[in-house]
């Protein structure tokens, strides 16, 4: 048979095995063996399916995010909140809420969400209407168009809702002056 030739550090090895024992205490005992134990149990976490499936589509979604440059732009965005949270003033906070506060309570009805159903099933509405007629094609269709009282009704509620809009926005124009 085939004998392993002796080692020449072997004896080397096993004193300073000896003596890392030796120079150990009762507390870095007990740190070495925590820590090893902990180790075990996360390593244990890691054979469960559920787990490894989860580490391993983590470790590809941050991948990807590296290759395409969006991990950077993660990493600094979560940097830019904790500086705007870390500069945050108790005034400023206070202002923020009560800011929050006075926007839920305007807008956040029954009132707006109903306007805001309403004016996105007008505009479902409009898609459908334009897919099925096809638009003027010159300036006489467009004349043409005007024959159809539904047209002028929505022209005159435009040109109405575009003056009254002008002048609200003069009187607020005015008071911020």
């Amino acid at each position: 048979m085939n004998q392993i030739p002796p080692n020449p550090y072997a004896g080397e090895m096993a004193r300073l095995a000896q003596a890392a024992g030796e120079a150990m205490t009762d507390s870095m005992v007990e740190r070495l063996t925590t820590t090893g134990a902990n180790a075990l149990e996360v390593v244990d976490r890691l054979n469960e399916a559920d787990t490894k499936e989860a580490v391993l589509s983590l470790i590809d979604a941050l991948t990807m995010m590296h290759k395409t440059g969006a991990l950077t732009t993660v990493v600094e965005t979560v940097m830019l909140i904790h500086a705007a949270r870390a500069a945050m003033t108790d005034s400023m906070v206070d202002r923020l809420t009560a800011f929050l506060e006075h926007m839920m309570t305007n807008l956040a009805t029954e009132d707006m969400a109903t306007m805001a159903h309403e004016a996105k099933a007008a505009m479902e509405d409009a898609l459908e209407s334009c897919a099925r007629k096809p638009a003027p094609k010159s300036i006489f269709g467009l004349i043409g168009m005007m024959n159809d009282p539904d047209a002028l009704k929505a022209i005159n509620f435009l040109l109405s809702f575009s003056c009254k809009l002008r002048q609200r926005a003069t009187v607020l124009s005015k008071h911020i002056d």
